[in-house]
């Protein structure tokens, strides 16, 4: 099957006439044909929602909430169908994948209730005749440049706070998970959102986000995924004038203190490291250990690693999914390696030769210790089911070994000790910070993102989501 791209309220044929195929990780499944589009297509979809904003802005909160009800209300009635989607061309898990769907709908169930929450200040003046207070005006036409390992949750928790808020938007979802924003942009169709308030274009990022970043009539930009490509377009928007907001990687650390639960101390970090295969900005990357329970616990992490089924996402039995692509996969091999080369393996890192597993993108989930500390999968963001584990003499130790990264995205601790969490809380250099639970895991009412070179911009998620897609505008009101 043929898909299109949405275009000013209609579906339309890319202007190249070209497609790509959309292929399973798990066994090379072809699920659908979708655009390769050119910057004409790009072109068109930025005037569609440049033509839109004037009415969409002058809509009330409530108005703009009911599309957004509708839509939620369209994923979950077809939850099952997009769930199976996400999981055949990403590769999550049953349970992840399904999980992800039904989350969508809640966030933008989420921004639907934000039609009723207050917005601005009322702020005392000097002047006894003066009323003074500030309200918030949306930006314009927005672009969207989403990743693929969330390939629906990431999607909506962008587009949603910036259609609430009155933006029109333009989307270029990840090549390699394309049906998944297919789901919501037919949901939002479905829900008679107006014509040119929300258009998607599908295509390389080289072509269309490019484009997308440097078109004069996108006001902002918001963009999840690489480093590499999230400083550029940074620079590319701030070089042309526009607000722009930038999620890219981390290198999550989990500390485990001496007095953890031990058992749960592993289970967190198992599937912090693991689920999704380990292809999250928020993954469990580096496993620092007092030095007292250091053995124990290594031994009940590889024993439980060994036990993890990788296999088919479908079955609802497997932890462990594909890489989503080849090059994804081998790029987690070639970290591997050169671990091999620096560190102690302890266990996994190879392909699995189960033949069902044959044609797909799989990886045994790996763990390393004895790793220096300048090692490359100390360092560098790997997106794969690999920890490094390290032993730390005390608390400071862990906390220094847990900051020694160019990265603040999220981090861990396990402890049954109320004062060290605080300490840690203050002292680890994050946005994002879990007591006794994995590194990875948000919900839609709280702020997401990091510091340091994690992220760029402000938080998405949550009331502070409106920080990016409004502007204040400041009332000076006199009697008369």
């Amino acid at each position: 099957m043929r898909y299109l791209n949405y275009i000013n309220g209609k579906w339309k044929e890319p202007t190249t006439g070209e497609y790509r195929e959309n292929l399973s990780p798990h066994n090379g499944e072809n699920l659908g044909e979708f655009p390769s589009s050119a910057a004409a297509d790009l072109h068109d979809a930025v005037a569609a929602a440049k033509n839109s904003f004037p009415a969409w802005k002058k809509l009330s909160f409530q108005q703009r909430a009911s599309y957004l009800q509708k839509a939620a209300d369209i994923l979950k009635k077809n939850v099952q169908e997009v769930g199976q989607d996400l999981i055949k061309e990403e590769g999550k898990t049953f349970l992840e994948g399904m999980g992800e769907a039904n989350r969508a709908a809640s966030i933008l169930e989420y921004y639907a209730a934000e039609a009723r929450q207050p917005l601005g200040e009322v702020i005392p003046s000097a002047n006894a005749n003066t009323f003074l207070y500030t309200t918030r005006t949306p930006l314009g036409p927005v672009g969207l440049i989403t990743p693929w390992n969330f390939p629906i949750a990431i999607p909506v928790w962008k587009l949603a706070p910036a259609l609430i808020y009155g933006n029109t938007v333009v989307i270029k979802p990840a090549d390699l998970t394309p049906k998944s924003v297919y789901h919501v942009i037919k949901a939002l169709d479905e829900a008679g959102l107006p014509a040119g308030v929300i258009n998607c274009v599908f295509g390389r990022g080289s072509v269309i986000g490019a484009e997308l970043v440097e078109h004069p009539d996108v006001k902002a930009i918001s963009f999840t995924g690489s480093n590499q490509v999230g400083q550029q377009i940074q620079k590319q928007a701030i070089e042309h004038g526009k607000k722009v907001q930038v999620e890219m990687g981390g290198k999550n650390p989990l500390v485990v203190l001496a007095d953890a639960d031990l058992e749960r101390a592993v289970e967190i970090a198992v599937g912090g490291a693991f689920k999704s295969t380990g292809q999250k900005c928020t993954a469990t990357s580096r496993v620092i250990v007092e030095e007292g329970i250091y053995e124990a616990f290594r031994e009940r992490l590889v024993a439980r690693t060994k036990e993890l089924k990788v296999g088919d996402p479908l079955n609802e039995e497997t932890y462990i999914g594909p890489a989503v692509s080849r090059s994804q996969r081998d790029g987690v091999l070639e970290m591997i390696d050169a671990g091999k080369s620096e560190a102690t393996l302890l266990c996994g890192g190879e392909i699995p030769t189960e033949e069902e597993l044959a044609n797909g993108f799989y990886v045994q989930p790996a763990i390393f210790e004895n790793v220096p500390q300048h090692a490359r999968i100390a360092r560098e963001e790997i997106f794969g089911p690999v920890i490094a584990l390290f032993k730390a003499r005390n608390y400071e130790d862990a906390v220094r070994m847990a900051n020694d990264t160019e990265y603040g995205l999220s981090a861990a601790i396990c402890t049954n000790n109320l004062t060290a969490a605080q300490r840690f809380i203050e002292d680890v250099e994050v946005g994002l910070v879990h007591v006794n639970s994995e590194t990875a895991g948000t919900e839609p009412q709280m702020p997401f993102g990091g510091c340091k070179s994690s992220s760029a911009g402000s938080r998405e998620q949550g009331k502070s989501a409106v920080e990016f897609y409004t502007e204040i505008k400041t009332v000076y009101m006199d009697r008369v």
